[in-house]
């Protein structure tokens, strides 16, 4: 997906460097807020990493991997 800015007017250079074809434009104030159980997680999630218990994306990626291959 890719973000761009448009002044109301002028086509933005994004869209032009696209091929023909068809797409979906939306507002990026349109999309919905978190739920609360959402909201919750992530203050949670920022908490722990403030608390310096995160882990490094190569151990994600690592679980990820074994989970995928269960």
């Amino acid at each position: 997906m890719e973000v761009l800015n448009w002044n109301g007017e002028d086509l933005p250079d994004e869209l032009r460097k696209l091929p023909a074809g068809r797409y979906e434009i939306r507002p990026v104030d349109a999309v919905a807020p978190f739920s609360s159980d959402q909201d919750a997680g992530l203050q949670q999630g920022l908490r722990e990493l403030d608390a310096g218990q995160g882990v490094t994306q190569d151990e994600v990626v690592a679980r990820w991997r074994d989970r995928l291959r269960r």
